[in-house]
């Protein structure tokens, strides 16, 4: 009976410390971020000309597609427009047009013409981050991808991107991509 008892107690002690190692490995929040600069003005950095590179993994972190991506971005009225023309490493094209709405709780809604429902972009300092649900082409059909965008301004030209892309609660993709204000000559 003394051995079953001392390995219930080590059991709880091994199932306790489980516990708090998982509330350890919780993922930052926007919040933590709030006194990091250069501020991430959504407006002002996603305004006007940009270029965008990047890499897509797949589940196991191996690179299955490279990409370049020609955006621009225009504000009216509090309301911001960003097309985005992705061209990848086999020729395949992408369009993407996202509308960013301003809330009532300081925050902007996103939708885009392959996003299923709407984003909600949260920020703090230098930190954006957006979860959505994207319709991605897949084997000659299509297929709802949960995605958690973060990006992080690096500085007034650059903005660095990483982007979990996952289905069921299973991790299925990683993009990771720079972005870059175009500076026009003067």
């Amino acid at each position: 009976m003394a051995l079953l008892t001392r390995r219930m107690v080590w059991l709880k002690g091994v199932v306790f410390a489980s516990f708090i190692g998982l509330l350890g490995c919780s993922s930052p929040t926007v919040s933590e971020y709030a006194d990091n600069s250069p501020d991430f003005a959504l407006s002002q950095f996603f305004s006007g000309h940009l270029t965008a590179h990047g890499i897509l993994k797949n589940r196991s972190g191996k690179v299955i597609r490279y990409f370049d991506a020609d955006l621009h971005g225009q504000w009216q009225d509090g309301v911001g427009t960003l097309k985005e023309d992705f061209v990848f490493d086999d020729g395949e094209k992408q369009h993407r047009t996202w509308t960013m709405t301003p809330d009532e709780h300081g925050q902007y809604i996103a939708t885009a013409n392959d996003v299923i429902g709407h984003g909600v972009i949260r920020q703090a300092g230098n930190a954006l981050f957006m979860q959505y649900v994207l319709r991605i082409p897949y084997d000659g059909d299509t297929l709802d991808v949960s995605v958690d965008d973060r990006m992080y301004r690096v500085n007034d030209r650059v903005v660095i991107n990483e982007s979990v892309l996952s289905k069921f609660g299973f991790d299925v993709g990683y993009l990771t991509l720079v972005i870059e204000k175009v500076v026009d000559p003067e």
